[in-house]
């Protein structure tokens, strides 16, 4: 993808772009977003469980406990992997504030990224909904910024209401 430095800068979940990270070492490549929005903003992949330091593939997570606090949670080995990932968004939000980012498309239903409806589990069961750790931190410390998930951006209505606010924000950053 190319670089132009008059476009706005969006982050999207690497795995949108075709990078194998996820868990099981697959990618969930979205041609909407290589195809189309590539043309209007310049991509920066993020893969927060990988950049926190988990290996390809991984064991599956998700989320459990309390749903104003929730825990990042390995399924089967049961490893507490919250702090690891508070650690990465401290420093990931940081970068990203330097940058100038003025956008994030997000994975629907990770336990990092997913923006809204996430089983959060108690008791092996789920309990309550919420958003993945990482799209959760960004949107607190960013409570203006546009963001999406992946599967609404099907929707031309949506794409380019997306697209306007991207551009809004960053006309709004550069002022």
């Amino acid at each position: 993808m190319t670089h132009d430095a008059t476009m706005p800068i969006v982050g999207v979940s690497s795995c949108l772009l075709g990078n194998h990270v996820r868990y099981d070492g697959g990618h969930k490549h979205s041609i909407v977003v290589t195809d189309t929005l590539h043309r209007f903003f310049n991509l920066i992949p993020i893969c927060p469980e990988v950049e926190c330091g988990l290996p390809v593939p991984r064991e599956a997570m998700r989320l459990e406990g309390d749903p104003a606090d929730p825990r990042l949670t390995t399924i089967e080995s049961r490893i507490d992997m919250t702090g690891r990932m508070e650690a990465f968004c401290r420093e990931k939000l940081a970068e990203l504030e330097r940058l100038k980012l003025c956008g994030f498309i997000f994975k629907k239903g990770s336990p990092s990224c997913g923006v809204s409806g996430i089983a959060i589990y108690r008791d092996d069961v789920p309990a309550d909904r919420g958003s993945g750790l990482f799209a959760a931190t960004l949107s607190r410390r960013f409570p203006l910024l546009p963001v999406e998930e992946e599967d609404r951006l099907n929707s031309p209505a949506i794409r380019d209401d997306f697209i306007a606010r991207v551009a809004n924000y960053h006309r709004t950053r550069e002022a």
